[in-house]
């Protein structure tokens, strides 16, 4: 389960030799004859859309995931999620469809290479999807050493970040509690009541 809260380090040196990915939840091993997976075990933000279709799936899942990760890296918010107000059936339908967008904002900033790579590790269609071996032969990862040297600027990336997966997981933990009015209110309240009337008048 490729997430940022499962992304550690395993010191306190910072170098990129000390990055671990670990999972404190469910892990699957593939067993399945036809190494398929069909128990649904995800982050809801970060599930595949063969995941959530019950489909069955093998690890295009995790390079599903690690696009989300990369997509959200390079621009400061999900891409699946718009707001505090998104309902989990939207969100979840967004992913089912595998529709995002890769223009405006931020990506007015970021390479043709880079994008090039979200959209090949979020295609829709695990078959279609870029395995772990092509993803690093992808020019953007071959080339990491031709990137530009100057200083990002931060701005409030990290404060949107956080904002983008905090609407994200308000969305799919809402629990809307229901209205409840007074119980004299209720039609058996007022049937009974016209009864009782009835039956006292006889």
């Amino acid at each position: 389960d490729l997430k940022p809260s499962n992304i550690l380090y395993v010191d306190e040196s910072g170098n990129a030799e000390s990055i671990r990915i670990c999972d404190f939840g469910f892990a699957k091993q593939l067993r399945a004859d036809n190494g398929l997976l069909m128990t649904p075990c995800y982050t809801a933000n970060f599930v595949a859309p063969e995941v959530l279709k019950k489909q069955g799936y093998d690890t295009a899942c995790d390079i599903w995931s690690l696009g989300v990760l990369l997509y959200t890296m390079l621009t400061g918010f999900t891409p699946f999620a718009n707001g505090p107000e998104d309902t989990p059936e939207e969100i979840l339908a967004r992913i089912g469809s595998g529709k995002f967008s890769l223009s405006g904002g931020y990506w007015t900033s970021v390479s043709a290479e880079a994008k090039d790579l979200v959209s090949k590790m979020l295609h829709v269609d695990p078959h279609q999807r870029l395995t772990a071996a092509q993803v690093l032969r992808h020019p953007w990862v071959t080339r990491r050493d031709q990137l530009p040297k100057f200083t990002l600027n931060r701005q409030d990336a990290p404060q949107k970040v956080k904002g983008a997966m905090a609407a994200t997981y308000s969305a799919l933990n809402r629990n809307i509690s229901p209205v409840l009015e007074p119980v004299g209110r209720s039609t058996l309240a007022q049937r009974r009541g016209v009864k009782k009337i009835t039956s006292t008048a006889l």
